[in-house]
C-alpha cells in the first residue's frame, strides 16, 4: 500500500509538473496567466517555474531504496528540490497578495507560501547539522504543501462546477489544496513514530 501511494504521489506529481510546462510553452492555454498583467504576470511564471522544478524531482526523494544507493544524486536533486520551494514560496508570497477572489484567497495563498518556506528552511536546517529524523518528518510536511499544486488542480474543476464560479471556487481552493495535506501529512508522520516505537523500524 505504502508503495503504491508512493508510485501513484510521483505519477500525479511529475504529471502536474508537465502539465504546467503551458506556462511557458503555450501560455493562451493557462487562463489564470491571461488575467495577469505586468510585475504580476513575471511573477507568477517565476512561481509557476520554481514550483514545478520542485514538484518534479520531491517525490523520488522519499524512496528508500533508491535513496540509500545513490545519496549522492538524492543530495543534487535536494538542492534542485529546495531553490524551487525557496524561489517559488517567495514569489508566490508576492503573488498572492493579488490573487483573484478578495482576501480570502490571498490569506490562504499568502500562508500556504509562509509555511512552505518555513518548514522548507528547518528542513534543511535540520539535514544540515545531521539530524535526518527532523529533516524526514519536515520534508513530508514541506512535500505535503508542494503537492498543492496538485491539488489544487484537482479540486479546482469540481469547485467551479458545483458553484458556477471560477472565483467562488478561487477562495475555496485557497484554502482546501493545502490545509487538508498537512492534516494527511500529520497522520503519515504519527503513524511512522508509532511504527518506529513498536519495533524499532519505520514503516
Amino acid at each position: 500500500m505504502k508503495r503504491f501511494s508512493q508510485v501513484l504521489l510521483t505519477i500525479l506529481s511529475v504529471a502536474i509538473a508537465v502539465f504546467s510546462l503551458r506556462y511557458f510553452l503555450a501560455p493562451d492555454t493557462a487562463p489564470l496567466l491571461a488575467l495577469k498583467s505586468g510585475g504580476y504576470r513575471g511573477i507568477l511564471l517565476v512561481h509557476a517555474g520554481a514550483a514545478l522544478a520542485a514538484l518534479a524531482v520531491g517525490p523520488f526523494q522519499f524512496f528508500n531504496g533508491w535513496r540509500q544507493r545513490s545519496p549522492r544524486t538524492h543530495r543534487q536533486l535536494g538542492y534542485v528540490y529546495f531553490a524551487g520551494v525557496f524561489l517559488g514560496g517567495v514569489a508566490g508570497l508576492f503573488s498572492a497578495t493579488g490573487a483573484e477572489g478578495g482576501l480570502s484567497t490571498r490569506t490562504g495563498f499568502f500562508l500556504l507560501g509562509v509555511c512552505w518556506l518555513v518548514s522548507g528552511w528547518i528542513a534543511l536546517a535540520a539535514i544540515r547539522r545531521g539530524d535526518v529524523s527532523a529533516h524526514q518528518r519536515w520534508m513530508i510536511r514541506n512535500f505535503a504543501l508542494t503537492f498543492a499544486a496538485v491539488t489544487l488542480r484537482l479540486w479546482l474543476p469540481a469547485l467551479q462546477a458545483a458553484s458556477g464560479s471560477f472565483v467562488e471556487a478561487y477562495r475555496t481552493v485557497a484554502w482546501l489544496c493545502w490545509v487538508p495535506n498537512v492534516i494527511v501529512a500529520e497522520f503519515i508522520i504519527h503513524a511512522r513514530a508509532s511504527g518506529y516505537q513498536t519495533d524499532g523500524t519505520v514503516r
